[in-house]
């Protein structure tokens, strides 16, 4: 790790005490969109005060997400591996339910930031119930330009949120922010099974419209190339959320789905992938035609 807890602890500390004007001036209108989404959506009164056609509206996909057991249990296990001893960054942490299961995991520290001032304050509620708020952190942040220091995180999780962000920036920014040799993961939906697509299609209030629009592909892997070496990737979720109406189905869709994930083209009509990001020693110069 590039610096120590301590330093760190107090870099986070006076970008909390940036004052809301004038670190929402430095926000440009697709991020202030981002952060009204994000905090309307991770209110949780509101949420719970919503008519039943009203939530299904807006959240309706989230039944979907009780079919995702096999990615999520490929998560935990990465950061069960990867975090003991290790500064952790939950990158865009939402509720940071991954920034509080790192800190139970053995992480060193375990830091969130997210756009969203409704998300933190959420997460740093869940891990003070979680007994984990000694060793845990959750600040208001742009994931573009986290004003953290350099080298400062050795782990990082990226988890259903790159799609968010301008990759020409996160990608520097998180190779900036990331001690020498440090891993990242990150978990995203890939953007070719046509009818997943037809799906967001026509749920547009679930999502924002840069977030419908910058599903990730493998191109956006390619271009991670330029400043990470990329490690495993895995595919997941073919025919598992068709099981979520009828979750007796979800066993043999989840052996059906390990099987799809291996098969070449066919791996590539998964929901959700995971790929693995290292930080070089030292960046590429970029090709001209690149």
């Amino acid at each position: 790790m590039g610096i120590s807890v301590t330093s760190l602890t107090e870099h986070l500390d006076r970008i909390e005490r940036i004052p809301d004007q004038r670190w929402m001036e430095t926000l440009d209108d697709r991020k202030l969109k981002e952060l009204e989404f994000h905090d309307m959506h991770r209110d949780l009164k509101q949420k719970k005060s919503h008519d039943a056609d009203t939530f299904e509206k807006l959240y309706g996909n989230e039944k979907y997400y009780q079919t995702t057991r096999m990615s999520v249990d490929y998560v935990d296990n990465w950061l069960k591996r990867t975090v003991p001893g290790k500064v952790f960054l939950d990158y865009a942490c939402g509720d940071g339910m991954y920034a509080i299961a790192a800190a139970k995991a053995g992480a060193a520290y375990s830091v969130g930031i997210d756009i969203s001032k409704v998300s933190v304050d959420n997460a740093t509620e869940f891990a003070r119930k979680a007994g984990v708020s000694d060793r845990c952190r959750f600040v208001q942040a742009d994931a573009e330009n986290t004003q953290l220091p350099n080298d400062c995180v050795d782990v990082v999780l990226c988890s259903g949120m790159l799609h968010h962000l301008d990759l020409s920036y996160a990608f520097p920014e998180l190779r900036r922010i990331m001690a020498p040799g440090g891993k990242l993961l990150a978990v995203e939906a890939l953007d070719y099974n046509p009818a997943i697509k037809l799906y967001r299609y026509l749920t547009p209030a679930m999502r924002t419209e840069w977030e419908a629009a910058h599903i990730l592909s493998l191109k956006d892997v390619r271009f991670a190339r330029r400043f990470f070496d990329v490690g495993d990737m895995n595919y997941f979720h073919f025919t598992a959320p068709a099981a979520a109406n009828l979750p007796a189905l979800l066993p043999l869709c989840n052996g059906l789905d390990r099987l799809l994930g291996k098969v070449p083209l066919i791996k590539l009509m998964a929901w959700i992938f995971t790929f693995e990001l290292v930080k070089k020693k030292a960046l590429e110069p970029v090709k001209a035609n690149a």
